[in-house]
C-alpha cells in the first residue's frame, strides 16, 4: 500500500487528538501496522500548520519511532507548540531512543485512574490533590531523590517514572500530568532555586511541594522561603510558568548534571537545546 485513501487520512485526522487511552492505543497500533504510508502521514501533519495536531501527530512519529529524537526534538522546540506531556517526552527520548512513550502515558493513565477511584464528587481542588499526594506518594512511592540529586536520571521523565523518584521539576510535571487527566487545572511553578505546583481555582492560591511528598504551602511562605535564601521575594516568583521555560530548565539541569556526570557529550547537546530555545524565543519576540 503506497499512500492513505482520502477517507483514511480523514478518520486519522479526527482520532489524533482523542485523549482516550484505548483509542490512542488502538491507533498506534494501526500506524505500526500500515508503516510507511503512516509514517509520512504523520509527517506530513506534524509539519503542517494546525498547530494542535502537529503535536499528536509527532508524538505519534516519537512513540512508534519513525524519525530522529534529537531532530524531533529540535522541532517542537521551534514549533512553539509546547505541550508539556509530549515535549518532556520527546526531551527523555533524546538520551532513549528505545523510550516506550505508550508504557509511560499507560503509567500516568494508571495513577489518575486509582486517583479517579478515591474522589467523591463534589470535591474541592485542595480535596483532590489530596487524593492525588495519598496516590503518588504512599501507594505509588514517588519520592525526591536526596541522595543522589544530580543523576541526570532524576531529569528524564520515563526513568522518573520507572524509579519512582526525581527532582523537584519533574515530580512537578508528573504531578500535573496526573491532575491534568483527572480535569484539574493545575499549574508549573519554577521558583528560584525550586519547582512547585501551584492552584489557583480557589478563593486563594496553594501550592504543592511534590519534592517534599505534597506538602501544601500558601503564597507567603513559599516567599518567606525566598527571603531565607537571601533572596529578595518578588510576587512573579510565584506566577505560574510557561511550558517553554520549565522544559528549557530541564535542559540547564541536564547541562550541569551531565557535566558533573563526566559525559561531556550528552551536556553539549542539551546545551545546544537551551540555545534553540533562547534563539528561538529571540526571533519570535523581536
Amino acid at each position: 500500500m503506497e499512500k492513505l485513501s482520502t477517507s483514511q487520512r480523514q478518520t486519522f485526522l479526527s482520532l489524533l487528538d482523542d485523549p482516550s487511552a484505548p483509542v490512542r492505543k488502538a491507533l498506534a497500533a494501526r500506524f505500526a501496522e500500515l508503516g510507511l504510508p503512516a509514517h509520512q502521514f504523520l509527517q506530513d501533519v506534524a509539519q503542517g500548520d494546525q498547530r494542535e495536531l502537529a503535536t499528536h501527530a509527532a508524538a505519534y512519529l516519537t512513540e512508534l519511532n519513525f524519525s530522529d529524537p534529537v531532530s524531533d526534538f529540535r522541532s517542537f522546540i521551534r514549533s512553539l507548540n509546547y505541550e508539556l506531556e509530549s515535549g518532556s517526552l520527546l526531551l527523555a527520548r533524546t538520551v532513549n531512543r528505545e523510550l516506550d512513550i505508550a508504557k509511560c502515558r499507560r503509567t500516568l493513565d494508571q495513577i489518575a485512574g486509582r486517583c479517579r477511584e478515591l474522589i467523591v464528587e463534589p470535591s474541592s481542588p485542595r480535596e483532590k490533590c489530596r487524593i492525588i499526594n495519598r496516590v503518588l506518594f504512599h501507594e505509588w512511592g514517588f519520592r525526591g531523590n536526596v541522595e543522589h540529586y544530580t543523576d541526570p536520571r532524576n531529569s528524564l521523565l520515563d526513568r522518573v517514572l520507572t524509579r519512582r523518584k526525581g527532582l523537584p521539576i519533574t515530580l512537578s510535571i508528573v504531578y500535573l500530568m496526573v491532575a491534568e487527566r483527572l480535569g484539574l487545572d493545575l499549574e508549573p511553578i519554577g521558583i528560584p532555586g525550586h519547582f512547585v505546583v501551584g492552584c489557583f481555582l480557589e478563593n486563594e492560591p496553594f501550592f504543592i511541594d511534590p519534592f517534599d511528598r505534597g506538602v501544601f504551602r500558601d503564597a507567603d511562605e513559599l516567599l518567606e522561603v525566598l527571603a531565607a535564601r537571601k533572596i529578595e521575594p518578588q510576587i512573579h516568583h510565584i506566577a505560574p510558568t510557561p511550558v517553554r521555560e520549565v522544559l528549557c530548565r530541564c535542559c540547564h539541569n541536564l547541562v550541569n548534571h551531565y557535566q558533573q556526570d563526566g559525559q561531556p557529550g550528552n551536556a553539549r547537546l542539551f546545551a545546544s537545546f537551551v540555545a534553540e530555545f533562547d534563539a528561538t524565543f529571540q526571533r519570535n519576540s523581536s
